[in-house]
């Protein structure tokens, strides 16, 4: 979907109408990072394109820079077209975590990602993510996490496909459900922080829930 034109430019829209609260959700992050981020920190974002998140964060952390990085230099594109003169304190990286730059940052964030990647791959990501952190560093994710029982498993992703329904989006509730079950990798919220846990990662605390989603903030160990 992130080579396809079309998507790539209803994306923003999209992610409004599918994540319960997206907004305060991003915000929330924010929040979790200035915690521990310095006013002139770096935060690494991983899976930046479209800008939403980098946007959110760079206007209210004025002294703040980023280290964005997404495989699609489409999305990369959207990114910085959201962002405007904003885009200045931002170095863009197309590609995956392996790509990022070797740079110790202060703080990160991953958002409405992990979810499409393998537990194998996800942990090699978290673990790259965690090299990249200063000591006590905070991690913010979020993404779809929900049991993996066949009958909780199609409870919730009934329950995000019908919330997606609500709010505009035409889809067939059914299929959308089928196909999730079948391609999404996703994992239990207890499988996530047991991977947070394995990567390096020592506090993990639970900061947002909405349907499918989760969303926790870690700190590096």
């Amino acid at each position: 979907m992130f080579s396809d034109p079309h998507a790539i430019a209803g994306y923003a829209e999209g992610a409004m109408q599918k994540v319960p609260g997206l907004l305060d959700m991003q915000r929330m992050a924010r929040l979790l990072l200035a915690e521990r981020v310095p006013a002139d920190g770096t935060v690494l974002v991983l899976g930046a394109g479209g800008g939403m998140e980098l946007r959110a964060f760079a206007e209210a952390q004025p002294g703040w820079h980023f280290r964005a990085v997404d495989p699609s230099a489409s999305m990369l594109d959207m990114a910085r077209q959201r962002l405007g003169p904003l885009a200045s304190r931002v170095v863009f990286t197309e590609g995956y975590i392996d790509d990022a730059p070797e740079e110790v940052c202060d703080g990160a964030a991953c958002l409405l990602t992990l979810h499409f990647l393998p537990a194998e791959q996800r942990l090699h990501t978290l673990k790259a993510m965690r090299r990249r952190l200063k000591p006590g560093a905070p991690l913010v994710v979020a993404h779809h996490s929900y049991a993996q029982d066949d009958a909780q498993k199609g409870r919730w992703l009934q329950r995000f496909a019908a919330f997606s329904a609500s709010s505009g989006i035409a889809l067939d509730v059914a299929h959308t459900v089928d196909s999730m079950a079948r391609l999404l990798p996703a994992l239990s919220p207890e499988q996530d922080v047991a991977l947070l846990h394995e990567a390096g990662f020592g506090t993990v605390e639970l900061f947002y829930a909405a349907f499918s989603f989760r969303g926790w903030v870690a700190y590096a160990g």
